[in-house]
């Protein structure tokens, strides 16, 4: 069973920056879409930044202008860059790897996630 692995969580002010990495062993994460995804207690995880092979990038209306989902393919890893963080950002990040196929379910890994938590 494939599971992506996040680093770069941590503790940082409002207005502050961190930079996520998600690392794709057992898998070659520039035939993924990845994506990154948040969670808060009570409440459902929700998309963050997209990512395709392409390199067509989405991001959700909260995060757009201050996010970005990049590639690193030589480390076969993904990035997201959060600056000018809020409290509101505050939550564990999980990254996923999906790849849709044509004999079967698509492809569909996530991480452990990783605590951001920004103070006001």
């Amino acid at each position: 069973q494939v599971r992506l692995v996040e680093s770069g969580g941590g503790l940082v002010q409002a207005g502050g920056s961190l930079s996520l990495s998600c690392a794709g062993p057992g898998i070659l994460t520039s035939t993924y879409t990845m994506g990154w995804y948040r969670q808060t207690p009570g409440k459902q995880r929700e998309q963050v930044a997209l990512i395709t092979p392409g390199g067509s990038t989405s991001y959700a209306d909260s995060v757009k202008g201050r996010f970005t989902i990049s590639r690193n393919n030589a480390n076969n890893a993904v990035l997201l860059q959060m600056n000018s963080l809020k409290p509101e950002d505050t939550a564990v990040y999980f990254c996923n790897a999906r790849r849709i196929i044509s004999t079967g379910p698509p492809y569909d890994y996530w991480g452990q996630g990783t605590q951001v938590t920004v103070s006001s």
